[in-house]
């Protein structure tokens, strides 16, 4: 989902009231709730690195020893095997059902949200905490600027968005240096007030698609195991091309609004009952509640709901009256 870029830095507001602080690096309790003032990027150490693991001394002495083409067959089957169960391991599990988040997810895009009003047994937040965008060797931070106010319960998603500059002069190196402290920058949003679950909005092109994959991979062995990783995905990505396969992610939630070019091609795709071929495609709808689709809803599935509007009772009323009817 394209933002407008903040032009400053600016706050993020999790309570009953809005509070503001000269210092950058601020965290106040009030009413038990927490006030997160974003860190300015800064030249702090870098995240740590993993260790490499290596190959055991023992894991080559069967391979040394075989020396029949029958045998090298049976132990070629037997890794397709074992890697072929480990594919499947990375699909099949959805973090975001353990941890029992809402059927409805609701975005609260770049303006102030005031939800203290939701049933948080109903309803989930996804809210953007930061921009990122990619140009050069550098990565540009721009941190969530307007205030956000939810109900003490409420399970929340922080959003990544990430951005990278087209002008042929600034196209960014997608370098590991810029993965990693895009990596840096996303684990911090873990630690906003009540934040369970990551998600990554970035819409890549099909050069930045081997950087996105080993950012995701980096992103999952960071995290701790029982937190969600959530990423958004283009409806085309969903629905022809099967470069999301195996990512390690706990789902792909298909954007089914502003399609541009693709708008005709996958509403007349849904329409006619036909499903998204990616099976990480399979597990939630990312709809807008201005852009009505006709369609037969698994109503399994989780909803992401976006509103080019601050949402309101309201806006709730005409979601319940129709997406959730």
């Amino acid at each position: 989902m394209a933002v407008d870029r903040p032009a400053r830095s600016a706050l993020v507001h999790s309570g009953p009231e809005i509070a503001r602080s000269s210092n950058p690096n601020v965290s106040v309790s009030l009413s038990q709730r927490t006030l997160w003032f974003p860190l300015h990027l800064t030249e702090a150490s870098a995240l740590p690195t993993a260790q490499p693991s290596g190959a055991s001394s023992t894991a080559s002495v069967p391979w040394a020893t075989m020396t029949t083409t029958s045998e090298i067959f049976i132990a070629t089957v037997l890794s397709l095997a074992i890697l072929s169960g480990c594919k499947s391991k990375v699909q099949t599990r959805n973090r975001l059902n353990e941890k029992q988040f809402p059927a409805t997810i609701l975005w609260a895009w770049e303006r102030p949200e005031d939800l203290e009003f939701l049933d948080s047994r109903r309803f989930g937040v996804a809210f953007l905490a930061q921009t990122l965008t990619l140009k050069n060797q550098d990565v540009m931070f721009f941190p969530r600027h307007q205030p956000l106010k939810v109900p003490p319960e409420m399970k929340l998603i922080a959003v990544t968005r990430i951005e990278s500059q087209k002008t042929t002069d600034q196209r960014p190196s997608l370098s590991p240096a810029q993965r990693e402290q895009l990596v840096k920058l996303i684990l911090q949003t873990l630690e906003l007030d009540r934040v369970s679950a990551i998600q990554v909005d970035f819409d890549a092109l099909s050069s930045e698609r081997d950087f996105y994959r080993a950012l995701l991979q980096d992103l999952r062995a960071k995290l701790p195991d029982d937190v969600p990783l959530s990423m958004t995905a283009l409806a085309s990505f969903c629905a022809g091309d099967r470069w999301l396969a195996d990512l390690p992610v706990d789902e792909a939630v298909p954007m089914i609004f502003r399609l541009g070019a693709d708008d005709r091609t996958i509403k007349d795709m849904l329409a006619a009952g036909d499903d998204f071929r990616e099976p990480l495609c399979q597990r939630s709808y990312g709809v807008a509640i201005d852009e009505p689709l006709e369609m037969k809803r698994d109503a399994s599935r989780r909803v992401y709901v976006f509103n080019n509007h601050s949402w309101n009772e309201s806006s709730i009323g005409a979601l319940n009256d129709g997406w959730l009817k």
